[in-house]
Parts: C-alpha cells; sequence; structure tokens
C-alpha cells in the first residue's frame, strides 16, 4: 500500500519550543520537491513523546493541509494507553491521514497476548490502514515475529516498521507474513538490505537531510539493482553513523539547521547536539550533498 523513502518528519519548533508551522510547510515542500514517496508525520522523529494531544492532532493537520494529496501521509499515533492510541488515531483519520503509525506501547512492558490484544483492539475501532511499530531500543517492549503474525490477520494492519536492526530478525517476519503484510525497514543503516529482501521501503530519519539520495536508494533496492543501490548506500552511510551520535531526533534537528530549513528549536528533556559533534556531522552532510 505504501512504498519507497518515507521520511520520520521533524516537528520544527522555534528557540522558546513552540511549533513553527512556517517551517514545518518549508519541509513539506522539500520532501514533494525531492522525490520523498510519503510523509511520517508525529512519530519518533518528530518528538511526539512532548506534543500534548492538541499539539498531536495539530501537526498531523497541518500535514495533510500541506501535503494536499500528492503523498500518502502517515501519522504517528501510538500510545502506551491503549484509550489514547484509539483517541489519537481516531483523530488522524479524521483529519485525513492515508495511514495510522502505532509505537508498541512503551514503558509498561506488556506481555505478548497484551500487545495482540491492544493493536486489535485501536484496529476494531478505526478502520483506517494501520502500520505496527517495533522499536525495542526506544520502548523496552519487543513485538515478537509470532505476535505479527497473528496481526496479519486483522485486515487493516497493514504493515510493519520493524527498527530493531537485525536483519534476521526482518527476514522471519518477512517468511510469516510476507504475502499479507509489508514490511519496512526503521533503521537506516539496514534499510538497503532488507529492501533487497522485499521490504517495501524504509521510514528513515537520514531522508529529512538527503531525501533524494534517499529515495534513489528505495527505488533501486525494491527493484533488485543491487549495484545501484550500493552506490547511493555508498553516499549515504556517514549519515547514517552521524545522525545517531545522540539520542534521535537531536543530530537531525541540527543538520536541519545547518541546512538553513528550521530553527534550532527542541524541547526537554532533548537538548541542542554537542558542540564536540558538529564537526562530524557536517563532514558527513557533505558528502551526502545536503551542504
Amino acid at each position: 500500500m505504501f512504498h519507497g523513502s518515507m521520511v520520520a518528519l521533524v516537528t520544527p519548533m522555534r528557540t522558546d519550543g513552540a511549533l513553527d508551522e512556517r517551517a514545518l510547510a518549508r519541509l513539506v515542500e522539500f520532501h514533494l520537491e525531492n522525490g520523498t514517496d510519503a510523509i511520517v508525520t508525529v512519530g519518533t522523529t518528530g518528538e511526539s513523546a512532548t506534543l500534548d494531544g492538541a499539539e498531536h492532532c495539530k501537526v498531523i493537520r497541518r500535514v495533510v493541509e500541506m501535503v494536499k494529496g500528492r503523498v500518502p501521509v502517515i501519522a504517528g499515533t501510538g500510545s502506551n494507553a491503549t484509550r489514547e492510541a484509539i483517541e489519537l488515531t481516531r483523530c488522524a483519520m479524521k483529519v485525513g491521514a492515508d495511514a495510522a503509525l502505532l509505537v508498541t506501547p512503551y514503558y509498561n512492558k506488556p506481555t505478548q497476548e497484551g500487545l495482540y490484544l491492544h493493536y486489535k483492539a485501536v484496529a476494531e475501532a478505526v478502520p483506517m490502514p494501520q502500520i505496527l511499530y517495533n522499536v525495542p531500543g526506544r520502548t523496552a517492549c519487543d513485538l515478537l515475529p509470532e505476535t505479527v503474525e497473528r496481526l496479519a490477520a486483522v485486515s487493516n494492519i497493514v504493515g510493519l516498521k520493524e527498527a530493531t536492526g537485525s536483519l534476521e530478525r526482518a527476514r522471519e517476519v518477512l517468511e510469516r507474513c510476507g504475502e499479507r503484510m509489508d514490511l519496512y525497514s526503521g533503521d537506516d543503516a539496514t534499510a538497503m538490505e532488507l529492501m533487497l529482501a522485499g521490504a517495501r521501503g524504509v521510514i528513515s530519519v537520514t531522508a529529512n537531510v538527503a531525501p533524494r539520495l534517499m529515495h534513489q536508494l528505495c527505488a533501486a533496492a525494491i527493484a533488485g539493482d543491487r549495484a545501484g543501490a550500493e552506490a547511493v548506500n555508498a553516499r549515504l552511510g556517514v549519515l547514517y553513523k552521524e545522525l545517531f551520535v545522540e539520542a534521535n531526533p537531536i543530530p537531525v534537528k541540527w543538520a536541519l539547521y545547518e541546512m538553513g530549513m528550521i530553527s534550532p528549536g527542541i524541547r526537554l528533556p532533548m537538548t541542542v547536539l554537542s558542540e564536540r559533534f558538529h564537526e562530524d556531522v557536517r563532514r558527513a552532510m557533505k558528502q551526502a550533498g545536503a551542504l
């Protein structure tokens, strides 16, 4: 249903932490001009954890309005409370998002049965396409392949963003669910190999600063063109590393500030990128043609 380079869009903020809608519009147009295949808003990279409910829905609505149907908009609507996830997903559907991305419930560490029932409840309550999101490094919660396989039977659960970075894990999901559910990489460094193995795209942090290259990488890898994909991936490789020298989205927001795209605003407890990393991130950006 969705494919290619899907940017995990940052949420621009002014230095006082207020939302910056003008910068948001600038980012949306930047991606549309540079081949991004879908925009994922208010996910982890969009600082969803520090937006209140009204802000969360407002950002989704504004992105939908700015995109004007030119590419799909996927809204992050996950929560560690099932009722809140349902409310956010309803909001996303109401304002016109094309799909919802739901991170596994964080902090409270549910069982696999709890995860199954959580996702099933959201899917049954809100009849829009939904993508599961597994990132145990941030949530302390791991959605196992056998649970994904159970959820693949739910008609409007259409995909999984797998961000463990484990190709072995992702291949198991492909074997179990490949005919019923699309798989997306949530780890830029391993995305090429995963797409060559059958994944339909990547939900990418790196695409924020190098959207054209990430689009080219996805097009080549999904088409099975290993040589073409490797050539592009080589240019992006240093960015994959340097955009995670501190917790996401700290480095990528600083990189976009360097590009003149946004203000340096970020909300506590996140802080601006430490100065000792500035030159390394600049060097990676230059290699990818972002500066």
